[in-house]
């Protein structure tokens, strides 16, 4: 619960209450952690041995036509890009994760519907929070509405349920049972009918989770599922989006089951920002191998801050926990993106990205208030809308200055203008 959800509660003091009170049961939660390790079952993990056999960890999960899952190698799905469009520019999409913060990945795609300027992306790639908007940016303008609808509407309302005691003896401090009725509101028939349809073009839907027993990141291609799932495509694809989403302690891990050539498997996955923020694929190795149309366009959608606003933590575990993992996390996207815009251009391909700037008034990763999710999503599509999203790789690194003449959209700068991002993309810091 924020600060901008007190009204709901009848009455600020209350909700200071709360406040205190979560925080002593996270301390409690974080001055118990080893003696309450051993509490509750086993999660389902695999074998050394099963892991050598099936080497379960390598490539891109994809379901084949019989139903079992295979793993590919990044160079093997770039040569079917290749096949697939090659009098085509190959444009890839990525979503990084963000919490709350998704809304700002949707409201850009909802913008550049507006300004038309939204291209078919062949392959699209999503992180948590961008795994669930990442089937909509696949889908392209058509489905915009049910996407807005989640942003925008009330849909997000009451998404954190708290379990009193959940840190300490159960799986997540907030039950996973909103978040999975929301995933299957959404992901239902029509939707996967529409992403197999696309997928059956030879375009690319891919998003990301966590294997908790190896702490590997996982890539399944949601597109071949839909594809090739049959009676169990829904069930298969709603489990890997709530997994992708599922930020481990806050919500339960999930089971993933699945057939491959060595037989059944059923494997425990959390949240895919645990390991990556973001991912292109195919690798930039592999992409730039390009046909007629030109070099492969790469961009890349930060739902959260490069830079943070300066913070003063206060003198408590909870306050200086919760500041040194935002910190963490924040660098770990920035290492990323920096690796990711240097592979790229050394191959040639462009790259633009676009992320949260830290003048932006955010209010948490975790605040799904509508209000706050509204006016971000609403920020984003209008920036889209102007032409101040992207940053362009190209033009920083030959030091072409960008147009900051235009006006601030809700009282922040976009994305475009912010001036770090700006130098980041540089590869200047």
């Amino acid at each position: 619960m924020h600060l901008a959800d007190r009204s709901a509660m009848g009455s600020v003091t209350r909700s200071a209450a709360g406040f205190r009170l979560a925080d002593v049961l996270l301390l409690c939660a974080l001055a118990t952690l080893v003696g309450c390790a051993s509490i509750g079952g086993p999660l389902p993990t695999a074998t050394p041995e099963e892991l050598l056999a099936q080497e379960i960890r390598l490539g891109i999960r994809t379901l084949a036509s019989d139903g079992q899952i295979e793993v590919l190698p990044s160079s093997e799905l770039a040569q079917r890009l290749a096949s697939r469009f090659a009098d085509e520019r190959l444009s890839v999409l990525a979503l990084s994760g963000g919490g709350a913060t998704g809304a700002f990945g949707a409201g850009a795609l909802v913008g550049l519907d507006r300004s038309g300027n939204r291209p078919e992306f062949s392959v699209v790639t999503g992180v948590s929070a961008g795994a669930l908007v990442a089937p909509y940016a696949f889908l392209g303008p058509s489905w915009a509405q049910d996407m807005t609808a989640i942003y925008t509407g009330n849909v997000t309302r009451g998404l954190l349920q708290r379990h009193l005691l959940g840190a300490l003896f159960g799986e997540s401090v907030y039950s996973g049972a909103p978040l999975k009725r929301l995933i299957d509101r959404y992901a239902d028939d029509e939707l996967l009918a529409a992403v197999a349809k696309e997928a059956d073009k030879g375009r690319l839907l891919l998003v990301a989770t966590t294997d908790f027993a190896t702490g590997e990141p996982v890539i399944w291609d949601l597109g071949s599922v839909a594809l090739h799932g049959g009676s169990n495509a829904k069930v298969l694809f709603r489990t890997i989006l709530l997994a992708s989403a599922s930020v481990p302690g806050m919500f339960p891990p999930v089971t993933i089951k699945f057939r491959t050539a060595g037989g059944s498997r059923e494997e425990t996955h959390v949240d895919g920002g645990v390991t990556v923020p973001f991912f292109i694929a195919p690798a930039p190795k592999d992409l730039a191998v390009f046909g007629a149309g030109g070099p492969p366009l790469v961009r890349i959608v930060i739902d959260g801050r490069l830079q943070d606003a300066p913070y003063a933590a206060n003198r408590n575990a909870v306050s200086i926990f919760s500041r040194s993992v935002s910190a963490g996390l924040s660098r770990m996207t920035r290492t990323t993106l920096e690796w990711t815009v240097d592979a790229s251009r050394q191959r040639g391909i462009s790259v633009d990205y676009a992320a949260i700037p830290a003048s932006y008034p955010l209010h948490g990763t975790f605040n799904f208030n509508p209000d706050a999710q509204r006016a971000l999503f609403q920020y984003a599509s209008d920036c889209a809308a102007a032409g101040r999203l992207w940053i362009h790789t190209a033009d920083a690194a030959a030091g072409v200055p960008g147009d900051r003449s235009r006006t601030a959209v809700a009282n922040s700068a976009c994305p475009a203008d912010d001036r770090f991002i700006g130098r980041f993309a540089a590869l200047d810091r």
